[in-house]
This record gives structure tokens, C-alpha cells and sequence, in this order.
């Protein structure tokens, strides 16, 4: 019998509001991914919602990482999300030198919309900076990417200059997925492959609405692809139709959602 392939998800959760551990538990379960919690923070809601309370779990995540050693416990992936501090940053680093999983995916939540989250300082930018050089694939979103490569978050670079970013980030030495590009009507992935060294593009129709947690979304769905063992681009092809059949879905059965309604197109997952 195949053995389930093992992912750290070092991820915040929301008591209410789809994002982060609340997205990539249901997604990679539903996927036959084997996923251990390495738990950032716990918030009452997602910072969407105004009037959250954040319980900062930094102290215990050392605990975590060596007592899994202690189990003897090895993984085939560490997939990094939100990070609350420069500490939890150097312990992320820690635990890719613990474990040295094949896949290490970052997706380097630092801001959004041409603007960097109030929670992320210049140190943490710079230490994502870093942690991002230890990537094999790594899944910026425009703002993210302009800040990676040291350029102002609200810069709008030309479709030349968009893959020349890819190429720098890359460095020849990992894979990466450029997401949430919007053009008109259509949202656009830009994907450079480190095998082949070039760019290529996935484009889906906008429903009309940014729903939160889109972006983990994508990510768990590519994650739980390439675990299966599929390519960079098939993996990039199913998790943007994945996310465009749940935000048709939220449009057409919940108009006034925040949030992605991803659990009722969820079947699409299971026989990959």
C-alpha cells in the first residue's frame, strides 16, 4: 500500500473565518496527505474581521519541532504560511535543517494589494527574504514578490519585467508560482520551472469578488498536487480550477460570503 506523504504546515488558525490551517487541513486530508500542524498563532477570527484576539504561539514551537525529532518523524514536505515574528521565522529555518524535507513550499505572507500587513516589520521582510532562499517552490502574490525582490510593494512591473522577477527570484534553483494576477475579467498564474527554465501562464475567469483565503487555497491544493506526483504544471492547472469552481460556487450559493466556500466542491480532489 502507498504511505501517505507527510507535510509540516507551519500555519496560523482562525476559530472563525476560512484561511490558513482551517483551509489546508480539510484541502490535503481530502488529498491523502498525512498534515501535522505546527501552529503560529491562534486567532479568534481571520484579520479580515475587525476586533480579532491573537494568541502568539512562538514559545512553543521549538518544543514542537524537537519532540517531533524525538519521534523520529520525517516529512516529505514543510509548507510555511503565516509567521507572527522573526523568532518564528528562525524556527521555521530550524526545522527545515531538522528534517530536511524534499519540498519545502513558502508562501511568504507579508502583504497584499501593493501594501505589507501591519504585523510584518522590516526585520521579518528581510528574514522572509531569507527563508524564501531556502524554497523549492515558492508562491508570492504580486505585492509579496515586489518585496522578496526589494522593490516598493506597490510597484506594477510590465509583463517583461513580471518574468524577469520570476527569473530572479528563482535563481535557477527552485520552482515558482506567481499568483493572484488580475487582467479584466481573468485571473492570471505565472509559473517558472526550474527544470525547464521557462515561464508559462494559467489563466482562469474572475468571478467578481476577492474572497478570503484564496491564496491558501491555491497553495494547498498545488502542495497536496505535487505530493501526488504530479507536474509543476498540472498542479498549477488543477489548483486554479479548483479555486475558480469554489469562488463560482460562493458567488452563486453564498453572494454575501468573506470567505471561500471551498467544502462542497472539495469531491473534485479525491481522485486525482
Amino acid at each position: 500500500m502507498k504511505q501517505m506523504p507527510r507535510v509540516a504546515a507551519v500555519h496560523d488558525l482562525s476559530g472563525y473565518g476560512l484561511c490558513s490551517l482551517a483551509v489546508a487541513l480539510p484541502v490535503l486530508a481530502t488529498m491523502q496527505v498525512d498534515t501535522c500542524p505546527l501552529l503560529t498563532a491562534y486567532l479568534s477570527s481571520h484579520t479580515g474581521y475587525e476586533g480579532f484576539t491573537f494568541a502568539d504561539m512562538t514559545d512553543e514551537l521549538t518544543a514542537v519541532v524537537d519532540h517531533w525529532q524525538l519521534l523520529g518523524l520525517r516529512f516529505d514536505a514543510l509548507y510555511s504560511g503565516f509567521l507572527g515574528s522573526a523568532r518564528q521565522i528562525g524556527v521555521v529555518e530550524h526545522a527545515i535543517e531538522t528534517f530536511a524535507p524534499p519540498v519545502v513550499l513558502v508562501d511568504p505572507v507579508m502583504g497584499d494589494n501593493g501594501r505589507v500587513y501591519k504585523t510584518y516589520t522590516a526585520e521579518m521582510c528581510a528574514l522572509m527574504r531569507r527563508l524564501a532562499d531556502r524554497a523549492t517552490l515558492l508562491t508570492p502574490n504580486l505585492t509579496e514578490a515586489a518585496i522578496l525582490l526589494g522593490q516598493q510593494p506597490d510597484t506594477m512591473p510590465s509583463d517583461a519585467q513580471l518574468r524577469d522577477w520570476l527569473v530572479q527570484l528563482a535563481e535557477e534553483r527552485r520552482d515558482v508560482v506567481l499568483t493572484g494576477l488580475r487582467d479584466g475579467d481573468s485571473v492570471t498564474t505565472l509559473v517558472y520551472s526550474r527544470d525547464t527554465g521557462t515561464v508559462s501562464e494559467v489563466s482562469r475567469s474572475f468571478v467578481g469578488c476577492d474572497y478570503h483565503g484564496t491564496g491558501d487555497l491555491f497553495a494547498s491544493v498545488l502542495l497536496g498536487a505535487v505530493l501526488n506526483g504530479k507536474t509543476l504544471a498540472e498542479a498549477c492547472a488543477l489548483a486554479a480550477d479548483f479555486v475558480a469552481a469554489a469562488a463560482r460556487y460562493t458567488a452563486d450559493h453564498l453572494p454575501q460570503s468573506r470567505d471561500i466556500a471551498f467544502a462542497p466542491v472539495l469531491g473534485r480532489l479525491i481522485s486525482l
